[in-house]
């Protein structure tokens, strides 16, 4: 799978993960997420290896210029036939100093052709309500919230909503 967007002269790429992508998707998890995007105690939970969780096939990554600077999960949500059909974005994380290059939009776009790919109906995700840029960014592509869990985290000290949304195929 290849997604590529043109920025100026930059290319975003996007293609399935493998083994080798393992140490940087590492760096980029350490330093991509803060209060309003994930759970600042999730930090200590990382091991030596990205794909403890999941393992590369689960992941799309992009490049920019061809440097490996953000992912997607994307799993299915259930595990019994009923949900079949059901994808979910289990995580999305793009480095730092690669954010506002496109590389977000190039991982949404290709997460729907892959999901189209599959045969799936729906695709699904959580996000903090705090997170406007990301949840524009998840609207822009068709996401739409399904609901909210009010004050389901505390996070430094305050209440965070959680939101649902969804994008059908």
């Amino acid at each position: 799978m290849s997604d590529e967007r043109r920025s100026d002269d930059h290319q975003v790429k996007v293609r399935q993960a493998v083994e080798e992508d393992d140490a940087v998707l590492l760096a980029i998890e350490r330093v991509a997420w803060d209060a309003s995007s994930g759970f600042p105690s999730y930090g200590e939970t990382l091991q030596d290896s990205f794909f403890t969780r999941s393992g590369p096939d689960a992941h799309l990554v992009a490049e920019y210029d061809g440097v490996v600077v953000g992912y997607v999960r994307i799993q299915e949500k259930y595990p019994f036939p009923e949900g079949s059909g059901v994808l979910a974005i289990n995580g999305i994380a793009v480095a730092p100093d690669a954010r506002r290059l496109g590389v977000g939009n190039a991982l949404m776009t290709a997460t729907t052709e892959e999901a189209r790919s599959r045969g799936a109906r729906k695709i699904s995700l959580h996000v903090h309500g705090v997170n406007a840029p990301a949840r524009h960014l998840y609207e822009r592509h068709g996401y739409v919230v399904e609901g909210v869990h009010t004050a389901e985290f505390i996070i430094e000290g305050a209440p965070v909503d959680a939101l649902d949304m969804a994008k059908f195929l």
